[in-house]
């Protein structure tokens, strides 16, 4: 019980890298990235994202009348 509250981890999860460990397949509980690869999820091509930023730093939400006076993340999605 140890090794469970100093990982973290629950109890079937510690006792499985254990098991593991113990016939000799240590390489599988090397830790794989969790992080989302950069890029990953966007709608927006780099050309379509530059020119967004552009346009948001050039011009207040007013000027391009939309209701918001300030940008927003809010405001930022209704305009993209």
């Amino acid at each position: 019980m140890a090794i469970v509250e100093l990982t973290g981890l629950s109890y079937p999860a510690a006792r499985l890298a254990i098991d593991l460990y113990e016939e000799g397949a240590a390489a599988t509980l090397k830790p794989r990235p969790r992080a989302r690869t950069p890029g990953d999820g966007r709608r927006l091509n780099a050309d379509q994202e530059e020119e967004i930023r552009r346009m948001i730093c050039d011009k207040r939400p007013e000027q391009l009348k939309m209701e918001s006076a300030l940008w927003t993340r809010g405001a930022v999605m209704l305009f993209i």
